[in-house]
């Protein structure tokens, strides 16, 4: 831990010191980097207890819930008491009937309300007096590249060639005018997505779950998920770098990247330099469909259980309902600490490094006293991290039975032996959905552009992602690149799983 305290430490005082970073020449954070780092080492006390909290040691400090923060209820509330102070329309003319007719912008174009968005991006002394740009603009300038153009990069997109005269289309979606050739620059945008906080973020995202939920895609047996991708950026060599420890700490032009594992893949190197997504999904038990729901975006070189409780209490806080997770090995919960402060069961694959207790079969994880029962005890309950199991013999059944203590306690694990135990075939059905949970990296990676990287700060990327979350769902919506034949795999049974 005391390399990660010295990485914020560093990072803190390079932004701090200097706010002007990305217009310093390479050379110049090079020898910058070298000095801080030297001296922060140098310095630093290993026998120090550390007092900082976890967010800030695994750079997630701005992506915590806040009291600015509405939840899908307060959303439905905000969208009521703002529609019904609207002053009555005495022009019903729509421009966008006339040029829009691709059905994907249509259907988006129809479902935002511009004044809402205003409403929720602006700020204190806000006003859109005498204004030739409104939060609105900027933001369905943002949907329009990561929908239609994700591959381009933003200073093409906001060149004639996609936002011009011509592309009529396009600019009365985004609310340019059709008169005048006033356009957006990318500068414009990359102002727009720094100036956001993660509150105004997080609402536009709830103001979006507000229609997803009402839409009836997810149906009524819902379980959710969680897994994380990797988000590579264009940093290669660090700036600086010493080893603490057994442990690296490096410095990078992007001062919030980091340097961690990737997952194995046969055509890229097994390490990633740039930041992981960790996302939550809910999935259509029926349908087998999953959706992005919420992200926390951090740097790479940190384990994956570290994101588990803080993405959690971030969906919980926007009003998610959830009552299973399921996720792989990596989000484990050992302790039964992820319960106890969420009340949501966690389902993940056995660990590979936890030994099976004894006296327990192997193949069909049947629990029994010792070497010499044979008849598999019953699960009565679990209490204090630990199960219980009594003997499962009818009266009589049992020649032992006046010489066996007929109770056994086994110790919850990262293995079978989780707070749900997977021995029950619920569990099973849990894991094998969870492969589903890869489809909204897809939508994220190949239909929004989420995997080239085209922003240079961690802020600017969670701006860039939840935009890419939205457009996913916003597609999903409309139904326009759907397949129509779908697996449909067998429905999960919830609450038996979770009793």
């Amino acid at each position: 831990m005391h390399h990660k305290n010295i990485r914020r430490i560093i990072k803190k005082q390079l932004k701090k010191q200097y706010p002007n970073w990305k217009r310093l020449s390479r050379k110049q954070k090079k020898a910058i980097s070298k000095a801080v780092l030297n001296e922060a080492v140098a310095q630093y006390d290993f026998e120090q207890d550390i007092q900082v909290p976890l967010e800030e040691l695994i750079g997630i400090e701005e992506q915590i819930p806040m009291d600015d923060i509405m939840n899908i209820e307060e959303m439905a509330h905000f969208i009521d008491v703002f529609n019904s102070g609207k002053f009555i329309r005495f022009n019903s003319y729509n421009r966008s009937n006339l040029f829009i007719e691709d059905e994907e912008l249509k259907f988006i174009d129809a479902l935002l309300d511009d004044g809402i968005i205003n409403r929720l991006l602006s700020y204190d002394g806000y006003s859109p007096c005498m204004r030739d740009l409104f939060p609105c603009n900027l933001f369905r300038a943002e949907l329009l590249k990561a929908i239609k153009y994700p591959e381009i990069s933003y200073r093409k997109f906001c060149g004639n060639d996609y936002l011009g005269m011509d592309r009529k289309q396009n600019r009365v979606f985004v609310g340019l005018p059709l008169i005048s050739p006033k356009m957006i620059d990318h500068t414009e945008l990359s102002k727009f997505r720094s100036s956001l906080t993660f509150s105004q973020l997080v609402n536009l995202m709830v103001y979006m779950l507000h229609h997803f939920y009402q839409s009836g895609l997810l149906g009524d047996c819902v379980i959710h998920g969680i897994d994380s991708t990797e988000l590579a950026n264009e940093c290669k060599t660090p700036l600086a770098s010493v080893k603490v420890n057994g442990k690296k700490i490096r410095i990078y032009h992007d001062l919030d990247c980091d340097c961690g594992k990737r997952r194995n893949k046969r055509d890229k190197s097994p390490y990633v330099i740039g930041y992981r997504l960790h996302t939550l999904t809910a999935i259509n038990a029926e349908t087998g469909h999953s959706y992005p729901l919420i992200s926390l975006l951090a740097p790479a070189n940190h384990h994956d259980s570290n994101f588990l409780l803080p993405l959690v209490k971030l969906a919980q806080a926007i009003g998610i309902d959830m009552k299973l997770v399921t996720a792989d090995e990596a989000y484990h919960d050992g302790n039964g600490a992820f319960y106890e402060e969420t009340g949501i069961h966690l389902t993940t694959p056995p660990s590979a490094k936890v030994t099976l207790p004894k006296h327990v079969n192997p193949d069909t994880l049947s629990v029994f006293i010792d070497d010499m029962c044979e008849i598999p005890m019953c699960h009565v309950g679990y209490e204090n991290n630990t199960h219980e199991y009594k003997c499962g013999a009818a009266p009589g059944e049992c020649i032992r039975s006046g010489n066996c203590p007929q109770f056994r306690e086994i110790f919850c694990d990262n293995g079978n032996f989780q707070r749900i135990p997977n021995d029950k075939n619920q569990v099973q059905q849990a894991h094998d959905i969870r492969k589903n949970i890869e489809r909204p990296f897809n939508l994220l990676k190949n239909q929004t552009g989420l995997e080239q990287v085209r922003v240079r700060s961690q802020h600017n990327l969670i701006a860039r992602s939840i935009f890419s979350n939205i457009g996913a769902l916003l597609l999903e919506m409309a139904g326009t690149r759907r397949k129509k034949k779908v697996n449909k795999p067998q429905q999960i049974k919830l609450f038996d799983l979770a009793a």
